[in-house]
């Protein structure tokens, strides 16, 4: 038999599978697992969204829509982002609409590079960022930010760049940190981006959900809109998941390259979901603003309550729906730190390690679920601390 694909077999396998196996395997077996380890949002899509799903599909909307996207929803893509960025965008040409973010982020990076061409990644880094890069042919160059800085983007940075180096991977608010990156850390990137001729990817799928500080649409600030692509989408602000709806705006130049690879391989988004992305970003915002609260509140409770326990501590995300809690009293192997939540307390988190070295010592806790879950959570994770002594 001749051999595999060298390139998919270098793909590390992710450090999550030996912990999500196992919550299965309890569940399967009758245990009551609380699973604080997806990023779903646990509330259903609001109502008006759907309803103009359901128009579009009465009205016969079940055909071949154009591949880069409707121009209805490109239209309310680039309303946004004059809107709220002053940022002017050609929905003809700069605006590529896919079945999901996560894509975008692969055909942006496809797009930019040759090979051995290298891309800077922040870590703790989202977990498909790396394989993505991978993928596309680039060289993933890791850079660690410190837990102890807030995980902020500091001006050692440059040390890593390189003559090789094509573009710098951003993601605000992080996931699975919820830092949102300041005014000075956007001049960071900034300026290292045109001194070094830089490309930007700006993975901006959270930014509906910040609970501190604001954010910062790295295309809008002087000189970026030629360098930078805008990766965001509809899954986590109108809790859309299930509809597979991203969304990228960039320079004609690389969005025409993306979608040339989006032609020759998914196609397009689904007609009617499109149809509901639209309404999604013309219509009323007040049930995004409800969402955000309610996960607020979620992460106000989960942050004093956890570090009310001894042998826990959990700084406050400012952003995203994610908590990156340390156990000082338990260790700092977060494979272990899983494993001990899940088999001891049947709680099921993400170890820190999938995010990258600088994740280690952390266990990443999704606060996409119900208040009345995560209060059984603190009380298993209380008993947990007091029966191995804190």
């Amino acid at each position: 038999m001749k051999s595999l694909s060298q390139r998919l077999q270098s793909i590390p396998p992710s450090a999550t599978i030996a912990v999500n196996d196992k919550a299965k395997a309890l569940k399967a077996a009758g245990r009551d697992v609380i699973s604080l380890a997806g990023g779903d949002p646990d509330f259903d899509t609001p109502a008006h969204i759907v309803a103009a799903a359901k128009a579009a599909l009465d009205a016969g909307d079940t055909h071949y829509p154009p591949s880069r996207g409707t121009m209805a929803i490109r239209r309310a893509i680039a309303g946004k982002m004059a809107r709220e960025y002053g940022l002017e965008v050609d929905p003809a040409t700069q605006v590529l609409v896919s079945p999901g973010a996560k894509f975008l982020i692969y055909a942006a990076l496809t797009a930019l590079l040759n090979p051995g061409d290298e891309v800077i990644v922040f870590e703790p880094y989202w977990v498909s960022y790396v394989p993505m890069v991978i993928l596309a042919g680039g060289t993933p160059v890791t850079v660690s930010l410190d837990p102890a800085e807030g995980f902020r983007i500091t001006p050692e940075v440059e040390a890593a760049i390189t003559p090789r180096t094509k573009a710098m991977l951003v993601n605000s608010p992080s996931n699975p940190t919820g830092h949102v990156i300041s005014q000075e850390e956007a001049a960071l990137v900034r300026d290292l981006a045109l001194k070094h001729d830089l490309y930007v990817i700006s993975d901006e799928i959270y930014e509906k959900l910040i609970f501190e500080g604001e954010h910062i649409n790295l295309a809008s600030l002087p000189g970026m809109a030629e360098r930078t692509i805008t990766v965001n989408g509809h899954s986590k602000a109108y809790a859309m998941t299930g509809w597979r709806l991203g969304w990228a705006v960039g320079p004609a130049e690389i969005i025409g390259l993306m979608a040339k690879l989006q032609s020759q391989t998914v196609t397009s988004a689904a007609s009617f979901t499109m149809a509901a992305g639209a309404e999604a970003l013309n219509g009323p915002q007040d049930e995004v603003e409800r969402m955000r609260l309610a996960y607020k509140a979620r992460r106000d409770y989960m942050v004093d309550a956890l570090n009310g326990i001894p042998g826990v501590a959990c700084d406050p995300p400012q952003g995203a729906f994610y908590l990156f809690v340390r156990f000082p009293g338990l260790g700092t192997d977060s494979m272990e730190l899983a494993n001990i939540l899940l088999e001891e307390a049947e709680i099921a988190g993400t170890p820190g390690i999938a995010f990258g070295q600088a994740g280690e010592g952390h266990v990443r806790f999704s606060i996409a679920t119900s208040m009345e879950e995560l209060k059984r959570a603190v009380a298993r994770i209380e008993k947990l601390m007091q029966r191995r002594g804190g």
